[in-house]
């Protein structure tokens, strides 16, 4: 059994769902959202946590797919509060359509996320349930205090990293604790992928933030810069601002703010020199480095085969390691 084989499973299931007909104005975009791909990383995660403890994960894929909508749910109203353009490379359902149809159909989305987990044997419903509801406020919880650092200056690194456990991490712990559980995993088993899923959803966005500096546009899907150009705290330049001389912290602080037309790759260019200068990559990649670690320590603690713990790490490794 490979890692392809959950992932072909996930994908015939999404392919055949109906999230609703009428009107089409309000369902055309929720199917243009999930029909966008993406790596479906949670509801793998779902698959793998549960097939740890049993072969047969069947109990398990509807409730991965929960997840995914619940994903893409956030990744619709996340482009609108980040006014973005392209999502996966594509127009953003806000600019396709309209902000109020974005925001409509996310609201349904949300719902139907729910209902995918209503197949959930009735013994386990109501702890699942408890699970999703926690991590789906802690997601929102992140999104807020990501708002909240737009207007402030002085964010701390910290703080940045626990915004982001809130704001990615957590989903993908309870991705794995959710399959742990549907599998009859032992609560210390559970914890500890929990633990693994949130130190990789760390490391995670860490690459996400290193890829909008230094990734390939080509190949990213978003435009590389982007959050240069939209003065977005990321770990970058929080440890850019920690480590800058004044002369450098002062050339910073001039670029923050809106640039005239046409300037925009002038402030990715000087803003990327000074990342340059202060070696900041590399020291992104120490920090997803030790977030990677990290996780594969509580990975090893669970008690389960090694050979189905490998896909775990394998799949790791590919979001450490990707280029999108």
């Amino acid at each position: 059994m490979d890692i392809s084989h959950f992932s072909e499973r996930i994908n015939q299931t999404l392919s055949t769902l109906e999230y609703g007909q009428k009107p089409d104005e309000l369902y055309a975009p929720i199917r243009y959202m999930m029909e966008l791909g993406g790596k479906r990383v949670r509801p793998l995660l779902t698959l793998l946590g549960a097939y740890l403890f049993h072969d047969d994960v069947e109990k398990a894929l509807m409730p991965a797919i929960g997840v995914e909508v619940f994903h893409n749910f956030t990744l619709m109203h996340d482009d609108i509060m980040d006014n973005a353009p392209l999502r996966r490379g594509k127009e953003t359902v806000h600019e396709k359509w309209n902000t109020s149809t974005a925001i409509l159909s996310g609201d349904v989305m949300l719902v139907r996320a729910y209902e995918f987990f209503l197949g959930i044997e009735p013994a386990k419903l109501p702890t699942a349930l408890q699970l999703f509801s926690t991590c789906a406020a802690e997601v929102c919880e992140g999104q807020q205090l990501d708002m909240n650092f737009e207007s402030r200056n002085n964010v701390q690194i910290e703080e940045y990293l626990h915004m982001i456990k809130l704001k990615t991490a957590v989903l993908l712990g309870f991705s794995l604790e959710l399959g742990a559980l549907l599998n009859n995993a032992a609560p210390e088993d559970a914890r500890h992928l929990k633990e693994f899923g949130i130190n990789m959803g760390i490391a995670f966005q860490l690459r996400d933030d290193l890829l909008d500096v230094y990734g390939d546009q080509a190949k990213f899907g978003k435009r590389v810069g982007g959050d240069i150009v939209s003065d977005k705290k990321t770990y970058l330049l929080l440890m850019a601002l920690e480590r800058s001389s004044s002369t450098q912290r002062k050339e910073l602080e001039k670029w923050q703010g809106p640039v005239e037309n046409g300037q925009e790759l002038e402030k990715v260019k000087a803003v990327k020199e000074i990342y340059d200068e202060l070696n900041i990559q590399n020291l992104t990649q120490n920090q997803i480095n030790h977030y990677f670690q990290k996780g594969l320590h509580h990975l090893n603690e669970v008690n389960a085969l090694n050979s189905k713990k490998e896909l775990l790490r394998q799949l790791a490794i590919q979001l450490i390691e990707r280029d999108n």
